[in-house]
């Protein structure tokens, strides 16, 4: 019997977790990545450079929608991609491409308390001029692998960006 709703009831409380993704956007015109300075006010990481992404949320779901149904399992194809498009358009205003490539994964728990799974990706600019999500981020940059260093990043973004780099220069 395929489910009828999202819900936690029947999940095992020590399987509960944040889903996150991010993306390393690269712009072949020069060669950069977008980097984004969080507001002061951010529960993690407050006011480090990071770059855009954001949670799997339940209404990105919606189960009356699938892409696909899998016997009774309902499946939403691309869920990631669909996100992280939509989180850099909300967060810096312009687009991506909707083809990832995978850098690497972390897992932690926030200063909240609450796990999280991060996956990230790195994806080539597509279109559009950066505008920053009120409230969110203060600054951006674009910028190289030498660049990043002079920036206050979150731990791992500046070899995020070099990954990225490297990974787009040799394609």
């Amino acid at each position: 019997m395929k489910a009828e709703k999202i819900s936690i009831t029947n999940a095992k409380q020590d399987k509960l977790f944040y889903f996150v993704a991010n993306v390393v956007v690269f712009r072949e015109a020069d060669g950069k990545c977008l980097i984004l300075k969080r507001d002061e006010r951010e529960k993690v990481h407050p006011g480090k450079y990071a770059v855009p992404g954001g949670k799997l949320e339940w209404n990105d779901l919606d189960i009356t929608n699938p892409t696909r149904m899998n016997g009774d399992v309902i499946d939403f194809e691309n869920s990631v991609e669909s996100l992280l498009c939509r989180e850099v358009f909300e967060e810096a205003g312009i687009e991506i491409e909707p083809t990832l490539s995978y850098i690497n994964s972390v897992s932690f728990v926030r200063p909240d308390e609450i796990p999280v799974v991060l996956v990230k990706f790195a994806a080539k600019y597509k279109s559009g001029d950066v505008v920053l999500e009120k409230g969110a981020f203060t600054d951006y940059a674009w910028v190289d692998e030498q660049e990043i260093q002079a920036y206050n990043c979150i731990e791992g973004i500046a070899d995020e960006v070099a990954k990225t780099i490297s990974l787009f220069n040799n394609t």
